[in-house]
């Protein structure tokens, strides 16, 4: 285990409109603001996009996703992180469940999806974190590690 010990600075309360694109858009919101670790939730709605539900091989060391398209409008309710990497630039990990009529997945968003009318994103601030993403040679992952 590894762990460090912040606080909590600012609080943004952002929203995300029709076509905005994760996780680049909050990345970029995160550099122009000097953000560089936070945990954020985000309700709303996804249009479009991949996300990833688990990797090919579960047992392997390099990590293959599996991909699933979304595609037309979801519920959304979503999770997550965003530390710098050890080149200074935001990444965000977030997990998010989406739902449409019966259907309800889960997966990471890494790969990309759409906001679909609005994205209530709300962004907290941690402060000397000590913490940020470094490249897992061996998973091919960007993993928590201590600066």
């Amino acid at each position: 285990m590894q762990y460090s010990q912040g606080s909590i600075g600012r609080i943004f309360t952002i929203r995300l409109e029709d076509g905005d694109h994760l996780p680049g858009c909050i990345e970029q919101f995160a550099a122009d603001h000097d953000v560089q670790a936070a945990y954020y939730l985000l309700l709303g709605g996804i249009n479009k996009g991949e996300i990833v539900v688990g990797p090919e091989d579960p047992e392997g060391r390099t990590i293959e996703p599996v991909l699933q398209a979304i595609a037309g409008a979801h519920e959304v309710a979503a999770v997550g992180t965003l530390f710098n990497d050890e080149t200074g630039t935001p990444v965000l990990h977030m997990h998010a469940t989406l739902g449409r009529g019966q259907d309800c997945r889960t997966g990471c968003i890494r790969p990309g999806l759409d906001i679909w009318l609005v994205g209530e994103f709300i962004l907290v601030e941690i402060l000397d974190s000590g913490m940020l993403r470094r490249k897992d040679p061996e998973s091919g992952l960007s993993l928590l590690a201590k600066e």
